[in-house]
């Protein structure tokens, strides 16, 4: 791939967006109604046919849940809902989005794509310069990558309809703070 960009596609996980999933009653519905799941779809095609490298971040815990911060106002509950487990169909990224084979996979263990984990060095390594984002939540990982990456000198293009917050008033506070440090665009007219 001789690509400076890449395509993350983030806690996009059976946990949060399938219907069966705890996140079923909240990020779903709004999903289904922005039409966030063709959108991604549309993105992730896209991406892949002009070569550029699509990479995965999940959240997700060891089974006996030693990463997570039980302090943590967003996973203490991680554990006792049984959720975001390792090796588990919740920390599996949904089918419509389904890695392929060669796909980098980015696990954290908490709300920052670059935070103990490999991300930054698969960057460097790969020569990218821009990221294009997608994900849930709007106001969670996807400000999170947005910020940092900015910060680390990356060009930050938001896909907006490939996000989601819990709430409509979520995605939308979080993409009034998020257009000072990325470019805010659509999966129909991003250019990779």
């Amino acid at each position: 791939m001789a690509s400076d960009s890449i395509l993350l596609v983030m806690d996009m996980l059976n946990d949060l967006v399938h219907p069966d999933g705890m996140g079923g009653k909240s990020y779903v519905p709004l999903m289904q109604d922005r039409g966030v799941y063709d959108a991604t779809e549309l993105a992730i095609s896209k991406a892949r046919a002009a070569g550029v490298m699509v990479g995965y971040v999940r959240v997700g815990f060891s089974p006996n849940y030693a990463e997570c911060p039980p302090g943590s106002p967003v996973f203490s509950k991680a554990r006792d809902n049984g959720v975001f487990k390792l090796g588990e169909w919740g920390t599996e990224v949904l089918d419509r989005f389904a890695p392929q084979p060669g796909d980098p996979d980015i696990i954290k263990h908490r709300v920052s794509p670059f935070y103990a984990t490999k991300l930054e060095p698969l960057l460097r390594a790969q020569g990218i310069r821009r990221l294009v984002l997608s994900g849930v939540s709007t106001n969670g990982v996807v400000s999170a990558a947005v910020r940092e990456g900015h910060d680390r000198d990356y060009e930050c293009v938001l896909l907006e309809d490939c996000c989601a917050g819990a709430t409509a008033d979520e995605h939308d506070h979080a993409l009034s703070g998020l257009r000072r440090f990325a470019q805010v665009t659509s999966a129909a007219d991003v250019t990779f």
